[in-house]
């Protein structure tokens, strides 16, 4: 058997743009999330949410049966998201995308 060359990268931005996706259209509040995840303060969860650090494997967890969704889907990875790239995307743009589809999923709850 022969193994992939390629290492799977997760991009540590769009993961953080993607957590705070899930969160604002959940409804939670960071603080919610704080005591539900027993977290002694929110600032991991902001972090998160800049891409700065990315959640330990029971929190990936924990947030994924929060938001009903697998853990992996909490995750991007690197090279899946080249089209990003290729239109030269950067975070304020992906930010934008991801506020208006936050509100477009509120109005057609």
């Amino acid at each position: 058997m022969e193994i992939s060359k390629k290492y799977p990268n997760i991009d540590m931005q769009l993961t953080g743009l993607l957590l705070e996706f899930y969160i604002r259209a959940s409804g939670i509040s960071v603080k919610e999330i704080q005591n539900y995840l027993h977290l002694s303060c929110p600032q991991p969860i902001y972090r998160w949410m800049k891409g700065k650090i990315l959640p330990s494997v029971s929190h990936l967890l924990a947030l994924s049966k929060l938001f009903g969704v697998h853990m992996e889907k909490l995750l991007v990875e690197r090279e899946n998201y080249a089209l990003y790239d290729k239109y030269n995307y950067n975070s304020v743009r992906l930010k934008r995308m991801l506020f208006y589809s936050i509100e477009l999923i509120k109005l057609t709850a």
